[in-house]
């Protein structure tokens, strides 16, 4: 039996839904909000509602953005003859954040995983195929260093390798099994400087 009225049990359930939030954090989270102001409460919702109708993925590069194409494939000072490809937005933002690299990124949306059932024409990698036109110089195999990671990284080096393109594999000063998201800026600036060909 349900401990709250209905709709906070929804409310609950919703916080319940989010990633890493256990049903303890979900009852907080519920009890804030209906603790805040209509205000706060409204200008929360609206927020995602905003977000949700508003962001899409970029034309070129598949990153998040609320126009065609994000401001990195825009901006003419970035070098867009080195595309760093990365699984996920966030990894994109974690690299952004070492201020470091400046190239231009390519977002998979996910990663080859056999036992989640995600092949290779579930992902982005096609999409990358097509950028790799004239003055492409590298792309740097930036996936996580776990068993789904390596196993995309290697397919896409097979497949970018005959374009005669120099292909890099960031060298983790990580351990095996981390993310990049989760990644302090040092380490990540170190890895991009000493990244290796595959």
């Amino acid at each position: 039996m349900d401990q709250y009225v209905p709709c906070v049990e929804r409310l609950i359930e919703q916080f319940h839904k989010l990633p890493g939030i256990g049903r303890k954090s979900a009852v907080r989270m519920a009890f804030y909000i209906l603790g805040v102001k209509n205000e706060t409460a409204e200008a929360f919702a609206n927020a995602i509602l905003e977000a949700k109708q508003k962001i899409h993925r970029c034309s070129v590069c598949g990153d998040l953005t609320d126009g065609d194409k994000c401001r990195i494939c825009q901006d003419p000072k970035r070098d867009h003859g080195v595309i760093c490809v990365v699984s996920d937005p966030k990894d994109a933002a974690a690299i952004e954040r070492t201020r470091e690299y400046k190239g231009v990124y390519h977002v998979l949306h996910g990663v080859i995983n056999p036992i989640t059932r995600v092949g290779p024409d579930d992902i982005a990698i096609r999409e990358l195929l097509d950028r790799l036109g004239e003055g492409v110089r590298e792309v740097i195999l930036a996936t996580d260093p776990d068993a789904p990671g390596e196993t995309t990284a290697m397919y896409i080096a097979r497949l970018v390798k005959p374009f005669g393109i120099k292909v890099t594999r960031l060298a983790y000063g990580m351990s095996m099994g981390s993310h990049l998201e989760f990644t302090d800026e040092l380490t990540l600036n170190k890895a991009l400087e000493d990244r290796k060909s595959f």
